[in-house]
């Protein structure tokens, strides 16, 4: 189990997170949201040890998380957004080199690095440079180097940022499996569907402070589960009901375009944003 306690980031004067209390379960599938800015990257860098708290601690499995314990350490495992590996490495290369950083025996590393590459769907493309792979193989790539050490917990911030849509389904699926393994993930995203689909909790978090968790199917329904879509010249303006009959009868009595469809993920964030702009507003910023 991930747990903060308080736990606050600050750069200068700037705090970009603020007293975050936070509690993801073992064998989560964990969905961290919110509008750039809102301090998701940095929740990242500090679960990961990357960045150190300004405040408050965080606990793996009841132990407190720093840089001198290297046995919690190894229960993570980062994926960040940029592609941090060699362009001029092989498969074979990057993983034995990521290997070797943990000290595991190369027999260890050799027989992780068959069964990963394979998992992943990587194998015929293993004696290419990195330079040489699509996006979604460097992404899979990364997935398999750290997958390496065994962890128990992923930590993936924007993992499928800038694939396509076939290899971000490829990834989904690849996501499912790990978390039906057992492993512990917690993921950021700015693919609402993503988020949907693959997470069993979400949290919102808005300038740096965690705004509540809640399950995809809770959050639609706080919003309402059915929702009316009216083209106007101001563009789509959408409303949301919690009875399909309601919706129903709202939609009869409008002119011109309009649609009846299920409220999304999406929908939630974008009416959540919405109100946090209006929130800003109202307080002179």
């Amino acid at each position: 189990m991930i747990e903060t306690k308080n736990v606050t980031k600050k750069f200068n004067q700037f705090t970009a997170v603020d007293s975050l209390n936070l509690k993801v379960e073992t064998g989560d599938f964990f969905g961290l949201l919110g509008p750039n800015g809102a301090g998701k990257t940095t929740t990242i860098g500090m679960l990961s040890t990357v960045l150190l708290p300004t405040e408050g601690e965080i606990r793996i499995d009841g132990q407190k998380l720093t840089r001198k314990t290297p046995e919690l350490r190894r229960k993570l495992s980062v994926i960040t957004q940029e592609y941090s590996m060699r362009q001029d490495m092989t498969m074979d290369e990057i993983m034995e080199y990521q290997g070797r950083l943990y000290f595991m025996p190369r027999r260890k590393i050799r027989e992780k690095t068959e069964e990963l590459l394979d998992f992943c769907g990587l194998t015929p493309f293993r004696r290419r440079t990195v330079r040489r792979l699509s996006g979604g193989m460097k992404r899979k790539l990364m997935v398999c180097r750290a997958l390496l050490t065994e962890p128990e917990i992923l930590l993936l911030d924007e993992p499928t940022a800038g694939m396509d849509a076939l290899a971000r389904r490829q990834m989904w699926n690849l996501l499912r499996k790990l978390n039906e393994q057992g492993i512990t993930i917690l993921l950021t995203t700015h693919y609402m569907e993503e988020a949907q689909t693959l997470c069993n909790r979400v949290a919102m978090m808005h300038e740096g402070k965690l705004e509540d968790v809640n399950t995809p199917k809770g959050w639609i329904r706080l919003l309402g589960s059915y929702a009316v879509d009216q083209m106007t010249g101001e563009g789509v303006k959408s409303r949301f009901f919690h009875d399909r009959m309601e919706a129903i009868n709202y939609l009869a009595g409008l002119e011109g375009s309009t649609a009846l469809r299920d409220t999304t993920l999406e929908d939630v964030f974008v009416e959540r944003v919405g109100s946090y702009l209006e929130k800003s507003k109202g307080h002179g910023r």
